[in-house]
């Protein structure tokens, strides 16, 4: 049964891309969550946006000769349907099992998701027509290019599941953000708790920055003792 996308609130998505992935990562740690970062998952592109979307899950295993076929595009199960079920706004993320000899999409698959206004594709595999990808203009993140077309090293199995992406667990509807350092993952149901402790952190930080900057030594600054912490309240109220 195929898993609706829940709406994102736009408060939650201007919120989070205003915090970088390094924050969300200690936020997220603080809550006990240490492996929730995506390995391999680097800009294909230098210079991409920071994104912020709901999980489209693509789930890919080992090619098995039988069923790993070019006829295999066709099938009602592909990932040319998968893509036409994508809604607009979603980042994708497929699980390609870290495979890096064989390109899950080229040029002309991420032209429609491009198309179809998809936010991002996020694999820890890797893509092919790597120069036709970017100029398609869908943001991109991977771990490189190959030649060879998915077939070659992987089966398509199914889209909107739970998927394992650079050895996270994803689940259809959690929310990702990227940025230059890669893919974080922030679990559903911590979503709002998530994104108004990060924006306090990323303000504190603004702050700790600003003093350092000043000359100020680290300790009893980052982090902040009771003394620190009541100066950068202090600060805060005095914009406020």
């Amino acid at each position: 049964m195929t898993v609706e996308v829940a709406p994102l609130d736009p408060q939650i998505i201007e919120t989070l891309a205003g915090i970088s992935t390094a924050t969300l990562t200690t936020v997220l740690l603080k809550k006990g969550l240490r492996n929730v970062w995506m390995r391999g998952t680097r800009p294909l592109k230098p210079g991409q946006p920071r994104l912020v979307g709901r999980a489209f899950t693509l789930r890919f295993v080992p090619a098995r000769e039988d069923l790993a076929t070019p006829a295999s595009w066709s099938n009602p199960i592909s990932t040319r349907s998968a893509i036409e079920a994508m809604p607009e706004g979603v980042i994708v993320v497929a699980d390609a099992m870290g495979v890096t000899d064989a390109g899950i999409f080229g040029d002309i698959l991420c032209a429609r998701m491009a198309k179809k206004k998809v936010a991002a594709l996020i694999t820890d595999g890797v893509v092919r027509d790597g120069a036709g990808v970017i100029a398609t203009g869908l943001p991109v993140w991977c771990q490189g290019h190959a030649a060879p077309p998915s077939v070659a090293g992987l089966t398509f199995i199914n889209w909107q599941e739970p998927v394992g992406c650079g050895g996270v667990a994803v689940f259809p509807n959690d929310v990702v953000v990227v940025d230059d350092d890669g893919a974080v993952l922030i679990p559903q149901a911590l979503l709002e708790e998530v994104a108004a402790q990060a924006a306090e952190q990323e303000a504190q930080e603004s702050w700790i920055m600003s003093e350092v900057e000043k000359g100020a030594a680290l300790p009893g600054l980052y982090p902040p003792n009771a003394e620190n912490k009541a100066r950068y309240e202090a600060s805060r109220q005095k914009k406020g």
